[in-house]
């Protein structure tokens, strides 16, 4: 008896504590039969389809749970069939319409005899640490795929892409104008009318066709919430009641909301030190709940995090823009075209600050031409460009060979480093190396040759007339300003007439381009297309994941120099040799139809500069007359004894010649080369009547 006595006191003591759990729980818990019907629920389930808790017993699983993205019958019908547990599945349902997350934990439940009674559920409502864990992601995705680019059009759409669903079903992001193109930002509050572009939209619906096409720029209609909160750039939550008079003012936005049947509207300003850059309007729909003021508080750190990006790419493109200008005064229009070389220019994905191209005429009928980069960016690499093709222009006036000019290059890049890294500790640029990547080649059109050295990886590509790609075997000397003081290399490559010369400023360009499969082999006919016909096949060939930066390319077409248009006669190394040398050049220029005076003119030239040959220099001697634009006039003789002009005194019998040639001359200059040196003078020509 005492034994009976203890079970049913130990059976009352079960089922009180059980009807307490039920009563003082805070958490809810259900019990459904096997037909997943209510059997018993706690005080802190909570109201579902607007019934009390005391009314959900005997009612269906599906009548009492108003289930937002899962089915709750299908979810206890896997518990029952499979006996496996379902622990803290996150579920969403409507109480009283409004939309709430629960931890959902499931059991079957067993007699002690094994036949299955039903379903345990116990219930957490977690809509507060979704929405905070929502929030988190939300804004962990703003930052870390917000500004991934300097671009602020591109800038709008990574906003779009990080909130839309996820935070509003449609957002909206509006930059003003002049932000845009990178001028500074507007002190708030913005004057009425500011024109505003639209830089993204985005909505988890199917685009409404009222909505304003991205790129539109126009001012807002006043008084509406986005002129308010870009006046005192305060963020507002407004209900979409079509009631509201501020919805009259802006008929064409008022047309959009109704079209994606928003009902909540957050309009939050993209502000940076009380300017005003532009605007993000974020919208809710359809069953989507009301922003709230944890919303808000969100959406101001998403507006700021993307003003600071916007901000950085205007700042950017403002500094470009600037670069590019000083890009654009310090190189030529378009690259100079001389009469035995064509040349074009074409930039790829954009203008590079640091990089230039240049063609330099050069005596005898010769072209220098020269592609370079500069590193760094903006504005100073800019500058550093401009000094560093000032200086490969003064240098080439000295008729240097390329490796001597590179070496001398070097030298000046080194200069111009050390006073760089000599700069205050607080200036920037001081951590800034200064290196610079060039390539210098010489056309001679007279001997079907070229003529190059390179300070870096920049290698020319050759494409003969047969389309066969020839890549010269360079031997890359030092970049530009760097510590190393290696040697420079030149080599000579022939180019054939219709030859094509292409420099590019990035090595991967150069890569792709020497490929067997590449554009150049495969463009045909390159002899009869025109340069710039050639430049866009090149472009329109490049694959996209190529993945080059700003290149710079220069391209250029050779030509052979007529033979009739020039002479060479090796001279004795004697005194008779200067009469030899007058008449032959007399004959010469009479061919030529040359002018009387040019004609005398260039007999007292001749006769100086071979006696000078003959009198100072070392055989063999050379003389060379060559009719192009100008007259030049050369005589080459194997000394190495360097002639300078000098003014001779009155009493003085000799020391005038090379002074009466440069007086006759527009240009003179000495060119030396294995073995010996060669002087020579440029003639300007009469026009043709």
């Amino acid at each position: 008896m005492a034994h009976d006595a203890a079970g049913r006191l130990a059976a009352e003591t079960a089922l009180a504590m059980l009807d307490a759990m039920f009563e003082q729980s805070p958490i809810g818990l259900h019990l459904l039969d096997t037909a997943l019907r209510v059997v018993r629920v706690n005080t802190a389930t909570p109201a579902m389809r607007g019934l009390a808790a005391d009314e959900l017993t005997g009612r269906p699983a599906r009548e009492v749970y108003d289930m937002v993205d899962a089915d709750v019958e299908a979810l206890l019908n896997e518990v029952l069939d499979t006996g496996v547990p379902v622990l803290g599945r996150i579920v969403r349902a409507r109480v009283d319409g409004d939309p709430r997350d629960y931890e959902v934990t499931a059991l079957r439940l067993h007699s002690p005899h094994g036949p299955v009674l039903g379903v345990a559920v116990a219930v957490v409502d977690v809509t507060a640490r979704e929405r905070a864990r929502a929030r988190a992601d939300v804004l962990d995705a703003v930052r870390r795929g917000v500004g991934l680019t300097l671009d602020p059009t591109v800038t709008g759409e990574e906003f779009v892409t990080a909130v839309v669903p996820a935070f509003a079903d449609v957002a909206v992001v509006e930059v003003v104008d002049a932000v845009i193109r990178g001028n500074d930002p507007p002190l708030a509050p913005l004057p009425p009318g500011t024109p505003l572009m639209r830089t993204a939209f985005g909505s988890s619906r199917t685009h409404p066709p009222q909505a304003p096409l991205v790129g539109d720029v126009c001012g807002l209609p006043v008084p509406t919430p986005f002129t308010q909160a870009l006046a005192d750039l305060r963020p507002r939550v407004v209900p979409l009641d079509a009631a509201a008079p501020w919805l009259s003012v802006d008929p064409a936005r008022a047309e959009t909301i109704r079209s994606t049947q928003a009902h909540s509207l957050l309009v939050v300003p993209l502000a940076l030190r009380d300017a005003a850059l532009g605007l993000v309007s974020l919208y809710r729909a359809g069953q989507s709940p009301a922003f709230d003021p944890g919303d808000q508080e969100l959406a101001v750190e998403l507006a700021a995090h993307t003003a600071l990006c916007i901000d950085n790419a205007r700042r950017y493109s403002r500094e470009h823009t600037v670069a590019a200008t000083v890009q654009r005064q310090l190189l030529p229009r378009r690259p100079e075209t001389h009469a035995w070389l064509e040349a074009a220019y074409l930039s790829l994905t954009g203008a590079n600050p640091g990089a230039w191209y240049d063609t330099i005429a050069l005596s005898s009928a010769r072209t220098a031409l020269v592609v370079g980069n500069v590193s760094g960016h903006g504005l100073n690499a800019a500058a550093t460009m401009g000094q560093l093709r000032t200086a490969v222009r003064s240098l080439a006036t000295f008729d240097l060979p390329p490796e001597e000019l590179l070496a001398r290059m070097h030298g000046t890049a080194g200069q111009l480093a050390a006073e760089r890294a000599n700069l205050p500790l607080a200036d920037p640029l001081r951590r800034e190396a200064l290196t610079a990547d060039c390539v210098y080649a010489v056309h001679d059109p007279l001997t079907g040759t070229c003529t190059l050295a390179a300070a870096g990886d920049l290698t020319p590509l050759v494409v003969r007339p047969d389309a066969t790609v020839a890549v010269p075997a360079t031997t890359a000397g030092p970049r530009l300003g760097t510590a190393q003081d290696a040697p420079f290399a030149a080599c000579e490559v022939e180019v054939p007439d219709g030859s094509v010369l292409v420099f590019t400023s990035d090595p991967i360009l150069t890569s792709y381009l020497a490929e067997v499969s590449g554009p150049l082999p495969l463009a045909p006919h390159l002899r009869d297309r025109t340069l710039q016909d050639l430049c866009d096949a090149l472009v329109y060939a490049l694959p996209a994941d190529l993945g080059i930066g700003d290149a710079a390319v220069l391209v250029a077409r050779t030509r052979s120099f007529p033979p009739e248009r020039y002479a060479a006669w090796q001279l004795d190394p004697d005194p008779a040799a200067v009469a030899v040398a007058r008449r032959r050049t007399r004959e010469r220029l009479a061919a030529w139809d040359v002018d009387d005076e040019t004609a005398d003119d260039t007999l007292l030239i001749i006769s100086e500069l071979v006696t000078n040959a003959v009198r100072y220099g070392s055989p063999p001697i050379e003389l060379r007359l060559i009719l192009d634009r100008s007259l030049t006039c050369e005589v080459r003789d194997a000394g190495s004894a360097s002639p300078h002009l000098r003014h001779a005194g009155a009493a003085e019998e000799g020391g005038r010649g090379l002074f009466i040639a440069a007086q006759l001359a527009q240009a003179w200059g000495t060119r030396y080369a294995a073995p010996g040196k060669t002087i020579w003078t440029e003639q300007t020509l009469p026009p043709v009547p």
